[in-house]
């Protein structure tokens, strides 16, 4: 590693100790924040990329090295909110998805430099009674395993399993580096993607020498209650409960109206802890996210006394408003509990087989 830090220990003893207590909360968007500083293109710059040879506004994770200052703010925002997990700004920052600013060299600079920033944040407000966490957030990237991106060659594929895994490989142990407790893989449109990264955390365990806990979360992607690439919520699951993760969940895509109906079918499948973080609501004809805190509260409020997740939070759309009021719906109920282990050989392809 060129990125010098401090492996954690496992923290999974402590957060399954809270996770039975209690229900625990993930922070909100990162992008939404972002937007609202209303950042220019010199702004994603700074001094460093200054002649940056193509354009950067966007490239949110890179803010990491150019704007520190505003992404650790960001993250004590979330935190002084109630937030006791949050994510570090890395949800581009594989090499896979660097490429698009030809950044790739960054990518391990990048991952370590977000798990800093999120673990100075963390120390600067945790307590005994209010341990904080990071996540090292390990996105979908902007490649498919299992879909073509040429409609006139259905074999096409544009990345390997074998190269996608060492791009995550990269990713996960510069996170590790720089502080994170859990590593999340997030936003899951493709189950072969996840795998991907499932294998290779496995690879960087073992260079690395230690295990952190694993949180998996998949996105539903419309109405058809399917991910991009065909799975049902059972199905998904299926094909990934063998790492033995801490959570399995669903987040983006649709608001919590819409999600509902799936965190149910996970919840009562689910043999670990089940995380949610809904977008707040559908986006508008403006690209914008209308549901307020308030709304929000409500559906989660639901959850929590149905019983059916253990960690919850928002994803496109909310605020450090949406998680304290998420933190208050939740506050006093009885967490959800993980079901039995079953005996059962899970199979999957499209649809769950359960022998």
């Amino acid at each position: 590693m060129s990125n010098k830090g401090s492996i954690r220990p496992d923290q999974t003893q402590l957060l399954t100790e809270l996770l039975n207590k209690k229900t625990l909360i993930l922070d909100g968007a990162m992008g939404t924040m972002i937007q609202q500083c209303g950042l220019e293109e010199e702004d994603y710059r700074g001094t460093r990329f200054a002649d940056w040879h193509t354009a950067i506004k966007g490239n949110n994770d890179l803010l990491v090295l150019t704007q520190p200052d505003i992404i650790k703010n960001i993250h004590l925002q979330y935190l002084k909110a109630g937030a006791d997990i949050i994510e570090t700004n890395s949800f581009n920052a594989t090499k896979t998805s660097m490429a698009d600013y030809e950044m790739q060299s960054l990518a391990e600079e990048i991952n370590f430099a977000a798990a800093k920033l999120a673990r100075e944040a963390c120390d600067e407000v945790a307590t005994p009674d209010k341990p904080r966490f990071v996540a090292g957030v390990l996105g979908p990237t902007s490649k498919t395993l299992s879909i073509s991106p040429d409609v006139n060659d259905p074999g096409f594929r544009n990345i390997t399993f074998d190269e996608l895994v060492e791009d995550y490989i990269t990713a996960t142990l510069a996170l590790m580096a720089g502080g994170s407790d859990i590593i999340l893989v997030e936003t899951i449109f493709d189950t072969l993607n996840s795998k991907a990264a499932l294998y290779a955390i496995e690879e960087a365990f073992e260079q690395a020498g230690q295990r952190l806990p694993i949180m998996i979360s998949g996105t539903i992607t419309d109405a058809s209650g399917r991910t991009l690439s065909g799975q049902t919520t059972e199905a998904f699951y299926n094909s990934i409960c063998h790492v033995n993760p801490l959570s399995v969940g669903l987040n983006c895509a649709l608001g919590p109206d819409q999600l509902r109906q799936y965190v149910d079918t996970l919840s009562s499948i689910c043999e670990c802890f089940v995380s949610v973080h809904p977008n707040a609501g559908l986006p508008n004809e403006f690209g914008e996210y209308d549901l307020e805190s308030g709304e929000m509260a409500e559906h989660i409020a639901e959850w929590s006394s149905s019983q059916l997740m253990n960690i919850v939070g928002g994803c496109c759309g909310t605020t450090p408003e949406h998680i304290t009021a998420m933190l208050k719906a939740v506050e006093g109920n009885i967490p959800r509990a993980p079901k039995e282990k079953s005996a059962l050989m899970r199979l999957s392809g499209l649809e769950a087989f359960n022998l």
